[in-house]
């Protein structure tokens, strides 16, 4: 007989007393998005108490957390969690810490990657077969994803297909499955309604259903009707428990309790008009010199931090009404929320779950890409998820970064400290940063250069002072702002020497008269 809906519903202390030690723990959201946090800080306060969970492993894919204390730094504890398999982990810096200090099991894959393996997982393939992270660190010839020495274990085989290498993510059965929803109806459906994305949870529901598991599933409120089918996100035959969320563990995002331009289109059809103004500065030098390789119609897709600046710039140039901005967690058209919101866009056209965003984007979808750039070498390698004592974790952004038609990596060309003045068409370095981004090798590969290079994609590579471009013998400089000298601003700064051909100044528009 089936269960009923009423018969699923407990509180979040009750549904964790029901995970047994060395379960294997899906967790869903992006930052606080779609988050289940009243799950979370439920586990954290029953390991606390004494009592078990134990020797968790947990696999997510989108970084979940504030920084500091919510979303999946509630697991972070050295005995509630054995192993991780993670996306992005800067967002939780106390579980970092317990990778890099050893006290983990710990794999870093791409956001992506990880939403269809659950896809993958659910539908009893042996794994997930993909060219995504060829090259770079999570390939087994650089180290498979693993983080640190007590890592063994292989999750990522190198294999050839009609001649040409591929990555094989393994799969392995879930047990628990931890997910968020707007509400549940009357048959314990599931719908998003108010939720900034759909993320991956008919993903994770389907795989730990079909793995023997349980799903829990928070809600924000139960209601008696049936919604539409179409309105279903996931079914209430896939969910065992429902757990309704207290107050402020159903906010949207970890920013915001509720904005619903976060989920209803934009009233006047036009987006240029809602983005405020850039500051001057670095950042919209930077942003405006990258706008450039904008193109009428693209696809694009911005990436958090320095990026983020393309946006205003391109406002201002009246060029959003002619592409279409997405972001990898699922919403299509608006405007990209940065900060805790990031992974929400005001006014999107459309929203759809995060695993179909990376179909779209490994397939070759996106026109356009920015991203940020922390480290970069003489081959156009890019570093962007580990540096030194500091776990960041890769994100979406080896998805995006090697399929994308046309990638811009936006970064200071030093860093700590930096002062810059732009005045009367010219760039002057008040304070040069401390610290250098243009390295003989950068110490993780998040972006192969020379696998891009083979592609011949345009790839550049653009700070406040100068603009590189990948060519296949490396990175070549084509560009010097107005004002900056080649050998003392530029050379002086890097540890090796790029190619140089035919050097040009980068436009003066870019710099305030």
């Amino acid at each position: 007989m089936k269960a009923t809906r009423d018969s699923k519903i407990r509180s979040a202390d009750d549904a964790v007393a029901e995970i047994a030690d060395g379960s294997v723990v899906a967790c869903g959201g992006f930052v606080g998005a779609a988050h289940p946090e009243a799950l979370t800080a439920a586990i954290e306060r029953r390991f606390l108490s004494g009592e078990k969970p134990r020797n968790l492993t947990l696999i997510y894919a989108a970084g979940q957390g504030d920084g500091s204390t919510r979303g999946l730094n509630h697991l972070a504890h050295e005995g509630l969690i054995s192993k991780v398999i993670g996306g992005h982990w800067a967002l939780a810096p106390a579980m970092g810490k317990l990778a890099l200090e050893n006290k983990i099991e710990a794999w870093n894959f791409p956001q992506g990657v990880i939403c269809h393996l659950f896809r993958d997982i659910a539908a009893g393939k042996p794994g997930t077969l993909t060219h995504i992270g060829l090259g770079t660190f999570v390939d087994p010839e650089h180290g498979g994803g693993k983080i640190n020495s007590r890592t063994t274990g292989d999750l990522v085989s190198r294999l050839e297909i009609n001649g040409r290498p591929s990555l094989l993510y393994h799969s392995f059965p879930i047990d628990v499955g931890l997910i968020r929803a707007s509400a549940a109806d009357c048959y314990g459906n599931l719908s998003m309604d108010s939720e900034v994305i759909s993320g991956e949870v008919l993903a994770i529901a389907q795989a730990v259903r079909n793995s023997g598991g349980k799903v829990f599933a928070q809600v924000g409120e139960i209601v008696d009707q049936a919604f539409s089918p179409h309105r279903v996100e996931v079914p209430g035959i896939l969910v065992d428990c429902i757990v309704p969320a207290e107050e402020k563990e159903q906010d949207q995002t970890f920013a915001t309790s509720l904005d619903k331009r976060f989920f209803s289109p934009l009233p006047d059809q036009s987006c240029n008009a809602a983005f405020p103004p850039q500051p001057d500065g670095p950042r919209k030098i930077i942003a405006s010199r990258a706008a450039e390789e904008l193109q009428p119609g693209d696809v694009a897709n911005l990436g958090i931090g320095m990026p983020e600046g393309i946006g205003p710039v391109a406002a201002g140039q009246g060029l959003l009404d002619e592409i279409t901005l997405t972001v990898e967690s699922g919403p299509i058209g608006g405007i990209p929320a940065g900060g805790l919101d990031f992974g929400a866009s005001l006014h999107p056209e459309a929203i759809v779950d995060q695993p179909a965003q990376f179909d779209f984007y490994d397939g070759g979808g996106l026109d356009f890409a920015a991203l940020g750039a922390a480290q970069i070498d003489a081959k156009g390698n890019v570093n962007v998820s580990r540096f030194g004592d500091r776990l960041a974790g890769s994100g979406g952004f080896i998805n995006i970064s090697q399929t994308a038609k046309r990638v811009v990596f936006c970064g200071t060309f030093t860093l700590g400290g930096l002062q810059v003045e732009a005045a009367a068409g010219k760039l002057s370095i008040l304070r040069e940063g401390t610290v250098r981004k243009f390295l003989r090798d950068v110490e993780q590969i998040t972006f192969s250069g020379p696998v891009a290079a083979e592609t011949g994609r345009p790839v550049h590579y653009v700070t406040e002072r100068a603009v590189f471009r990948l060519g296949r013998e490396g990175l070549e400089l084509i560009e010097i702002a107005p004002g900056i000298d080649l050998e003392s601003d530029i050379l002086s700064q890097m540890d090796f020497r790029p190619i140089m051909k035919n050097i040009r100044p980068m436009a003066s528009n870019h710099f305030p008269e």
